[in-house]
């Protein structure tokens, strides 16, 4: 496996493993037979530390990163999430720890058009019943650069910001483990720039470790490790 690294003092402080993949392999029924989109891949990644995927469109990378995070289940091999088997608990239990220990970061935003700002960010905080909700909320917010736009509703912002506000509500819950799909990939260069330095930044202020599929090469070279996919396997 060939993996691209640069030296970094998160990953030398901290070595212990927050997220472990062994032998993970996804199938899946076509007119055609069975489908291999994931083939026996096996990873390790510390706490603390920033893993760009990269590869081909094709290759399995968002398949895999949902296998990562408890969102799909393998048809072979095992996920231990901060210590925790995923692919021992049911689909409550995996929901459950992904609340407790997982923010997700998409392409496409994933915010509720009925709810504001400040209430998309609150969400995750209110599930949880969190009483503070709406403090942490405000407060995340204003990091990100929208303190003058947390009662707007997501057709009133700008692509540029709404990103912005999932950013905040995957960072507002303090995970873990933030895994982000394509984060710059509806946004023009410019605002995907500005929305990556944002991503790192607050990355390495939460010291939370970073799981990003990415085909911009510039956001993938800001990571610590550079993991690479060709169809399904890590090249």
């Amino acid at each position: 496996m060939n993996v691209t690294t640069r030296p970094s003092t998160a990953t030398q402080a901290v070595r212990d493993s927050v997220l472990k993949a062994e032998n993970l392999c996804k199938q899946v029924s076509s007119p055609e037979g069975l489908l291999t989109i994931v083939a026996d891949v096996s990873l390790e990644i510390a706490r603390g530390e920033s893993v760009a995927v990269a590869g081909p469109s094709g290759a399995g990378k968002s398949t895999l990163l949902a296998l990562l995070a408890g969102l799909d289940v393998p048809s072979a091999g095992r996920v231990l999430l901060d210590g925790t088997d995923l692919t021992g608990l049911d689909e409550d239990g995996r929901a459950r720890l992904r609340a407790q220990r997982v923010g997700f970061v998409f392409q496409s935003f994933h915010l509720i058009p009925a709810l504001t700002a400040l209430e998309n960010v609150m969400l995750p905080l209110e599930l949880a019943g969190n009483a503070e909700a709406r403090r942490a909320a405000a407060e995340t917010l204003e990091r990100v650069g929208l303190r003058e736009r947390t009662a707007h509703y997501p057709r009133q912002l700008s692509g540029g910001e709404q990103q912005r506000v999932a950013i905040a509500r995957a960072f507002v819950t303090q995970p873990a483990v933030l895994f982000a799909d394509e984060p710059t990939g509806n946004l023009d260069s410019a605002t995907g720039a500005r929305v990556g330095e944002l991503l790192f930044e607050l990355n390495g202020n939460a010291r939370t470790t970073l799981v990003l599929v990415t085909h911009d090469r510039e956001l993938a070279a800001r990571c610590v490790r550079t993991l690479r996919m060709e169809a399904g396997r890590l090249a």
